[in-house]
């Protein structure tokens, strides 16, 4: 059988089927990362970019090939203005889902364009069947493209994607749609087509190895992301501990000198000159009652936690207080109580150290039981707008993806326990809340 040769009226994919094939696969991040706008709202935008794409891809379906070619940038920039003005993600990270959610379309609807030829022999007529095979071709490359990005996120680590990730995806996404279309364009290369049939299938193939690419590229900034940030998290949770370590070193030697000051007083009562010798004494048994455990939680590492905070707190005059059972936290590793307290006020003394008022320095601790569960609290007053993306609170620091490690090795130490932790903001004071069951 003689295939039908590429002419200039042969029967493309129509153009409405590109559009909804570049419309689904924009939504697909709209239903993926947390949204800034209400339903009402989105569900407006996302109909009037549907229509829009619909009427311009369907108004310049019969320019001339090359010209199409360029036709189809202005639907990827109201893609990326749907993504933009919709979800709660970074530009660069925006950027990245408009040029992946184009070549998916491109792929999804170049896939069932050659099915549906296949089974019409190319014939115009659009009937039920037709729209069947639409359907389900449309609706199973979606599924697994959903299917797909859901794999490969791991917990909360987020795809950090720079300058260097953004000009290496363009590359990719060019090229294949560069070979995808250039038997529509150029037949006598090397590398175009003249059957039709045969041309089909050039670019559902290079769409497809495109996209294969783009996801093996993609898993890897994933996989390089999640070990950069469990190294720095892994950093963080030695840091704490060997913190406690420290001041448990120098409360053991503080209590060594207390017990021979003990026997030094006894020392001192024979001393022959009365006066001289009352003074002594007086004078160094004041100097022992001034020491004394600053909290006495119930738990020792708490207590050690805390004690190391304490100093830094005295010398900028941060009003802290504590009502904490520590006992309820014995079933925790000593390291994990260093981590999620330790790094709970480091980040809480941080900030209210920024605030120029020191009455307003503020910080409350609680560790409580509720039900069957350890509830712990830590809040610090906050005179500064917080977003909580994710679930997170965003830091405000201009080296962004070096900080925010404390919080996240919170959230993933209380996970270990079958936690969970919620960050706030209420009347001017940021909270972390922990809530983990007791064994």
């Amino acid at each position: 059988m003689i295939g039908e040769v590429l002419t200039d009226d042969y029967q493309n994919i129509p153009r409405y089927y590109t559009a909804l094939a570049e419309w689904i696969c924009c939504m697909l991040p709209c239903f993926f990362y947390p949204r800034k706008v209400g339903k009402a709202r989105f569900a407006i935008a996302a109909l009037c970019t549907l229509i829009l794409m619909t009427v311009w891809l369907v108004w310049t379906g019969d320019v001339p090939i090359q010209v199409w070619l360029l036709c189809v940038l202005l639907p990827v920039g109201m893609m990326f203005c749907l993504l933009y003005f919709t979800i709660d993600i970074s530009e660069k990270m925006v950027l990245y889902c408009c040029m992946k959610a184009f070549l998916s379309a491109e792929f999804m609807a170049s896939l069932e364009w050659q099915l549906e030829y296949f089974v019409h022999n190319g014939r115009e007529k659009r009937d039920f069947p037709n729209w069947i095979i639409l359907i389900l071709v449309y609706g199973t490359v979606a599924g697994i493209y959903w299917v797909i990005d859901k794999r490969m996120k791991r917990g909360d680590t987020e795809l950090e994607v720079g300058n260097k990730e953004l000009f290496s995806t363009l590359l990719i996404v060019a090229c294949a749609y560069t070979i995808s279309n250039l038997s529509f364009v150029y037949q006598n290369t090397p590398f175009s087509g003249t059957i039709l049939s045969d041309i089909f299938t050039i670019r559902t193939l290079s769409d497809c190895a495109g996209h294969a690419i783009l996801y093996a590229y993609q898993s890897l900034r994933y996989e390089v992301s999640a070990e950069k940030e469990l190294s720095k998290i892994q950093s963080m949770l030695t840091a704490q501990y060997d913190s406690y370590r420290n001041y448990q070193e120098v409360t053991d030697l503080i209590n060594m000198k207390y017990h021979d000051l003990k026997h030094q007083i006894a020392g001192l009562r024979a001393e022959q000159d009365p006066q001289k010798r009352s003074l002594w004494i007086d004078q160094m048994e004041g100097e022992l009652a001034a020491y004394q455990p600053e909290r006495q939680t119930g738990n020792q590492v708490l207590d050690g936690v805390l004690d190391g905070k304490m100093p830094l707190m005295h010398n900028y005059q941060i009003e802290f207080t504590c009502v904490a059972d520590g006992s309820l936290l014995k079933f925790m590793h000593v390291t994990d109580i260093c981590t999620i307290f330790g790094n709970a006020l480091d980040n809480a003394i941080e900030h209210v150290l920024l605030i120029l008022d020191p009455e307003k320095r503020i910080i409350h601790m609680e560790v409580s039981a509720r039900k069957q569960f350890v509830y712990a609290e830590i809040r610090n007053y906050c005179n500064q707008d917080v977003t909580i993306r994710n679930g997170f609170p965003i830091t405000t620091k201009k080296d962004a993806k070096n900080h925010g490690f404390g919080i996240k090795s919170i959230s993933y130490t209380v996970k270990k326990y079958n936690g969970t932790v919620q960050f706030g903001v209420k009347d001017h004071f940021f909270s972390i809340r922990i809530l983990i069951p007791k064994e």
